[in-house]
């Protein structure tokens, strides 16, 4: 069974910069193959960056150029380094894979104050 645990979620003011971590364990992950996803109040669960294997990346482009996703092999631990956060980027932040294979884990909220 695949377990993913985010963390370093926080507030910060608007301009700012978090890290956030995602710790997957289990012998199916892919963790070359991964994304992260975010859920703001009201509104749906949406991919913020993925990243597949062979280092390809995408953005959503409401991130593009603020948001970096990497992965550290030997930690089983994918990143996603947040720049010049906005108020909008106020959410949950998940990862998953991809193609969201498998269980969501918590999430790490994420507020970002004007």
């Amino acid at each position: 069974q695949v377990q993913l645990v985010e963390s370093g979620g926080g507030l910060v003011q608007a301009g700012g910069s978090l890290r956030l971590s995602c710790a997957a364990s289990g012998s199916r992950v892919n963790i070359n193959r991964m994304g992260w996803y975010r859920q703001a109040p009201g509104k749906q669960r949406e991919v913020v960056a993925t990243m597949t294997s062979g280092g390809g990346t995408s953005y959503a482009d409401s991130v593009k150029g603020r948001f970096t996703i990497s992965v550290d092999n030997a930690k089983n631990t994918v990143y996603l380094q947040m720049s010049s956060l906005k108020p909008e980027d106020t959410a949950v932040y998940y990862c998953n894979s991809d193609i969201i294979s498998y269980p969501w884990g918590q999430g790490t909220q994420v507020t970002v104050s004007s």
